[in-house]
């Protein structure tokens, strides 16, 4: 295994992803999705430049791209951006956006978080319902790299080259990668994090709202029963009351004492942290208002014990909030 290409000494590798407007299909024309194949193909052929995955869905484009250091992703994508959407406003006919946002990007760090978008994506036409199996679909490296299909211009000696260069050893890792298919879960998390679908909850102004969330405020949103931002505030909830001993009916909606407030701060301060939801947010969550909501805070970063709590690593709150979270539901309290 190559870890330069993580560590930053060669480049970076990168997940670049375009989502198209409502209404674009780009699987209505399979010459446009060729095209579009051979432009990703194109696009990543320059000097320091590596095509690792590609796949072309009816309103998602992704792409695992090794890029050379001070190559940032904005110069792939838009070059990639300005020439599809010409191309697909040519097509269609219809005016307006082609594309949600103009990219999103985000570094791949390790070799587990590389097989954990490999085996994402190459799920991806299953979980959309476009087919039965990962390795029934065209628009994707995934056949090549599996030796199913001709190159057609990729080629899979780049990722290979990261993973040692043995290529039937390397295929054997792809095939036991995507061996396990992703959960509705694990879809529902990626997604999220991703910015493919927004979280929903009834936490607004006006009642309703959408919010993009990411990372470990992904994971609490997709653990939550009702899959929504209320849903990820009751796990947190949930964690703040164990961790402070506050049981037995003196929870932290109910508790209208200092440990009740104090309770309520600690799950605003861990809402901004993860980027859950605003103060606002939590205080209509709660019934209280947010300009106490907001003193409770101030005090709660003032306090050492509170600071402690707060410091703790996010990934390690939402994996205990979680846990409790399971418990309570297979044992009937939630």
């Amino acid at each position: 295994m190559d870890q330069s290409i993580f560590n930053g000494e060669r480049g970076r590798v990168w997940h670049v992803s375009w989502q198209l407007t409502l209404g674009r299909d780009l699987l209505r024309w399979p010459s446009l999705a060729d095209r579009i194949v051979g432009r990703l193909i194109s696009a990543n052929s320059g000097e320091g430049r590596a095509l690792l995955f590609y796949l072309v869905l009816p309103r998602e484009i992704h792409v695992i791209s090794r890029m050379r250091p001070g190559d940032p992703p904005s110069s792939l994508a838009a070059g990639v951006a300005n020439v599809i959407g010409k191309w697909v406003r040519q097509a269609d006919g219809l005016l307006g956006p082609v594309f949600v946002a103009p990219f999103r990007s985000e570094a791949i760090g390790d070799l587990e978080s590389l097989c954990r978008d490999f085996r994402m994506l190459a799920w991806r036409p299953v979980s959309t319902g476009l087919r039965d199996g990962p390795t029934n679909y065209a628009f994707s490296a995934l056949r090549i790299l599996l030796g199913l299909n001709l190159p057609g211009g990729f080629r899979s000696g780049p990722l290979f080259e990261m993973l040692g260069s043995k290529v039937p050893q390397d295929r054997a890792l792809i095939r036991r990668v995507m061996a396990e298919p992703p959960t509705a879960l694990d879809v529902l998390q990626w997604e999220l994090a991703k910015d493919l679908v927004p979280a929903r909850g009834t936490l607004g102004p006006d009642g309703m709202m959408t919010r993009y969330v990411q990372g470990p405020a992904a994971a609490l949103v997709a653990a939550s029963k009702e899959k929504s931002i209320d849903g990820a505030l009751r796990i947190l909830v949930r964690w703040v009351e164990v961790k402070l001993g506050l049981q037995g009916g003196h929870g932290v909606l109910s508790n209208g004492g200092p440990e009740g407030a104090r309770g309520r701060a600690l799950v605003g301060g861990l809402a901004l942290k993860l980027g859950l939801c605003s103060a606002s947010s939590v205080a209509r969550h709660f019934g209280r208002a947010k300009a106490t909501l907001s003193e409770q805070m101030a005090a709660s970063g003032a306090r050492k014990a509170d600071q402690a709590i707060l410091a703790i690593p996010m990934e390690q709150i939402v994996r205990e909030a979680i846990a409790i979270a399971m418990h309570a539901k297979e044992a009937g309290g939630a």
